[in-house]
């Protein structure tokens, strides 16, 4: 008997998708192919343990599908081991944890309120409370990250491990400098490049596999593939992060997603990838400067990624909140984000972050960017005028109708 109940919630939910510009920095759109090979037979087979080393038998052609995703991954980033398995980002930030040090290990990764992510060491998550997290922030002047304070902070912490990246932070990191700090305290170095994988994958971003010993990934966000997380790492590290993965962490691998995976990298490895990842770019710059056309502050002045901070409160008093609801209620999607140095609390927070992937995905260029942000700003001005808003958006309406979801499934 057919679960009517979810296909039609299913049905709503893919109608939100098409009438909503999507502007969260961390959502895409897939492929047919991917959506295809996630909900494939593959979902049947138990895989526990890695190829040519299974505990279950009939593993062979599933052996040869991980094989390939670990390949291709390695080719993309130029790295000597990969491990596809990892569930979700944060399962992989986990195993490299694991790998590198002892519970209650020190370790230094960027403040969750300057932009970092809650496994750089938040205290309700598992990373501050197994290990001795501390914090680096921004500058408070320019907001981007200031190496000297960091260098200052890990000469006086001594961590075992320093983490880089970040999940709201739009500006160039200097990998180099950061394993130069490293290097100085005798420490190991963790990048997670889950935001900006996509980017370095098409070459228009500085690739962290060069200097890092372990770099940390999801699959989906700017990679455009399905929903998962990677690891690459020195080989030296190869056999411990494997173990730490499986039986570590996790048991039976999702050969469903690792296949969607593995399409994810070849999709990723063709010329007009690329072309997507400059356009993405070139959107997120564009859209910036639009936004403070129309008198928004960004946080650190503009962007050289995906995405953008922008600064509701000081300019337009209202929150990030407010800001996310309302411009929900107009058919455009974002999410409140904090901003350096908020006042703020985190489930209010004074901004919001926008990203331009998954309308590039759709076909969005510069003109819609440049209309959206002229409609943020209507909203903002209208907030309580109902019939100004109802307008916004039926126009909202009228543009996503031009650039359908379908136009990838």
């Amino acid at each position: 008997m057919k679960d009517n109940r979810i296909y039609e919630l299913i049905e709503l939910e893919k109608n939100r998708q098409q009438d909503n510009i999507e502007l969260i920095a961390s959502e895409n759109y897939v492929s047919k192919q991917i959506l295809d090979v996630t909900g494939s037979i593959l979902t049947n087979k138990y895989a526990e343990g890695y190829p040519n080393r299974r505990y279950y038998g009939g593993c062979e052609h599933i052996d040869s599908i991980e094989s390939l995703a670990n390949e291709r991954l390695c080719t993309i980033f130029n790295a000597e081991h990969a491990n596809v398995q990892p569930h979700s980002g944060s399962q992989a930030n986990m195993a490299v944890y694991l790998t590198a040090l002892n519970i209650g290990d020190r370790v230094l990764g960027m403040d969750l309120s300057a932009g970092g992510h809650l496994t750089h060491g938040h205290k309700l998550n598992f990373s501050g409370r197994l290990y001795e997290f501390f914090s680096y922030g921004v500058d408070p002047k320019t907001e981007m990250i200031d190496y000297d304070n960091v260098k200052m902070i890990a000469e006086e912490v001594r961590p075992k491990l320093i983490v880089a990246g970040a999940s709201a932070y739009s500006r160039f990191i200097d990998y180099a400098k950061f394993a130069e700090i490293a290097k100085n305290i005798g420490a190991l170095l963790m990048v997670d490049m889950a935001h900006v994988a996509g980017l370095i994958a098409a070459g228009l971003h500085p690739n962290p596999v060069e200097y890092a010993d372990f770099v940390t990934t999801t699959t989906h966000k700017t990679l455009r593939g399905p929903r998962g997380g990677a690891i690459l790492c020195k080989k030296e590290f190869a056999n411990s992060l494997d173990k730490n993965v499986f039986p570590g962490i996790q048991g039976g691998p999702l050969e469903h997603v690792i296949a969607a995976k593995a399409v994810c990298f070849y999709e990723a490895m063709q010329s007009d990838f690329i072309e997507y990842q400059k356009q993405v770019l070139t959107n997120a710059k564009i859209f910036s400067l639009a936004l403070k056309d129309n008198g928004f502050r960004i946080i650190t002045g503009n962007t050289d990624n995906h995405l953008l901070l922008v600064d509701t409160k000081s300019t337009f008093d209202i929150t990030g909140k407010d800001t996310e609801r309302l411009l929900d209620s107009i058919l455009i999607t974002c999410n409140k984000n904090t901003i350096p140095f908020d006042q703020e609390k985190p489930m209010v927070t004074s901004g919001i972050r926008l990203g331009t992937p998954a309308m590039t995905t759709r076909g969005f260029k510069e003109p819609e960017f440049i209309q959206v942000a002229k409609w943020i700003r209507m909203a903002i001005d209208n907030r309580n005028n109902v019939d100004a808003l109802a307008v916004i958006k039926q126009e909202v309406l009228k543009l996503t109708a031009k650039f359908p979801v379908s136009v990838r499934f």
